[in-house]
């Protein structure tokens, strides 16, 4: 049995000293680039090695041409993939601190290079703390293994495609990023405010219970019928700042059984590059 979107503590524990089980610590800081790898460096689940949005799980940035995040070229993704251990056995489980917003895009890049066998585990580093699992500052050296890419070119969408088809209901975009930054109110990251005209607001946390959690399968899947109302889950185009948290959203979906969400990676860094896009605020 493999685990496609969440795992559980228990689940993950009994799996540890599995040689066929990846872990993958994702922990970064949007303010703080090196944040993620002290915290690895201070504490991790054992086995785990250290993913860094930026170095593994992004391209180069191309200022002016790309956003914030770009993808990394699919071979050097398969390289990474493969030096981590991971191969078409593998079971893959993610982590992060931030209730999944840094590990579901890997969740979804490893879905993207078409290995479906890989789940988040629910409630995260501080789960795992606060059930008083195992931790260790042991770096575990994992033989490299041999990835063979499957790309699913079909799971992006450009922003030609998103410019092409902006007023129609038939394909809705999908913001996960906070209201305030959907409506223009603030813009910490990106030189321009506002969203994609159209768009609907789904900030991402809304996936979470109070504790951290990802809500129950059902009321995931009410909160995302009401957005798609009659549309199938296969034409929407989920964004959001740089290609980030927009994967939570794509993972709470599946996770709800509401699969083939697409992504537009460049989300609205991306978008904001060309003067000539339309913005909308409120």
């Amino acid at each position: 049995m493999s685990f496609t979107t969440l795992v559980s503590p228990d689940e993950l524990f009994a799996h540890l000293d599995d040689p066929d089980w990846v872990i993958l610590d994702c922990r970064f800081s949007l303010a703080d680039a090196e944040h993620g790898r002290r915290a690895y460096a201070a504490g991790h689940v054992p086995g785990a090695a250290y993913a860094h949005l930026e170095e593994d799980l992004s391209g180069p940035i191309i200022p002016g041409t790309t956003g914030r995040h770009p993808l990394p070229d699919v071979a050097a993704f398969a390289r990474t993939l493969g030096a981590w251990g991971v191969d078409e056995r593998t079971q893959v489980v993610v982590y992060d601190d931030m209730g999944g917003a840094m590990a579901g895009r890997l969740w979804w890049m490893l879905g993207w290079v078409g290995h479906d066998a890989a789940a988040l585990l629910d409630g995260g580093w501080q789960r795992w703390c606060g059930e008083g699992r195992a931790v260790t500052a042991e770096v575990a050296a994992r033989p490299a293994r041999v990835f063979t890419a499957a790309p699913r070119p079909g799971r992006l969408v450009r922003a030609t495609d998103v410019e092409a088809r902006l007023g129609d209901a038939s394909a809705p975009l999908i913001d996960a990023r906070a209201g305030e930054r959907y409506r223009g109110e603030v813009e910490p990251l990106d030189p321009v405010a506002g969203h994609i005209p159209g768009a609907v607001c789904a900030a991402f946390e809304e996936n979470l219970t109070p504790e951290g959690t990802f809500k129950p399968r059902e009321e995931l899947r009410q909160r995302f019928r009401t957005i798609l109302r009659e549309t199938p889950p296969e034409h929407s185009v989920s964004y959001c700042g740089s290609g980030v948290t927009a994967c939570h959203n794509l993972l709470a979906m599946e996770h709800a059984g509401l699969s083939g969400g697409r992504l537009y990676a460049g989300s609205w860094s991306h978008w904001v590059t060309d003067p000539d896009r339309p913005v909308e605020r409120g």
